[in-house]
């Protein structure tokens, strides 16, 4: 399942620098905080700041009153870890907005609509 969410990222990233060009590329980013990593590098990324439940793809815009947009990509039938939905509550509380998106279409509308 994994690699659908990587594929449907990449998919994504190439879209939105069709359908977005004003946005500066480096305000669209993806964090690479998934994947196995062993003990040790695993500790060093927590003491680096890497946290469990970081949305994939953040975009550092303001947009609808809100701060910045966290999408969280998930296959059809992808749900959230609790730490996910840990981060989705404290980022909300914050004043951003959080998407779960399950396509490269609900993807692009969602920054369509946050950027309205």
């Amino acid at each position: 399942m994994k690699h659908q969410e990587d594929n449907m990222q990449i998919a994504f990233f190439k879209a939105a620098s069709i359908v977005f060009p004003h946005i500066p590329e480096k305000l669209l980013h993806h964090s690479p905080n998934g994947g196995k990593r062993n003990a040790t590098e695993a500790a060093r990324f927590r003491q680096m700041g890497v946290r469990a439940g970081f949305p994939d793809v953040i975009l550092l815009l303001p947009g609808n009153g809100f701060n910045c947009l966290c999408m969280e990509f998930k296959t059809e039938k992808g749900k959230q870890t609790a730490e996910q939905k840990e981060f989705q509550e404290q980022a909300e509380a914050a004043g951003n907005k959080y998407v779960i998106v399950r396509s490269v279409e609900q993807a692009i509308d969602a920054i369509k609509n946050y950027l309205k």
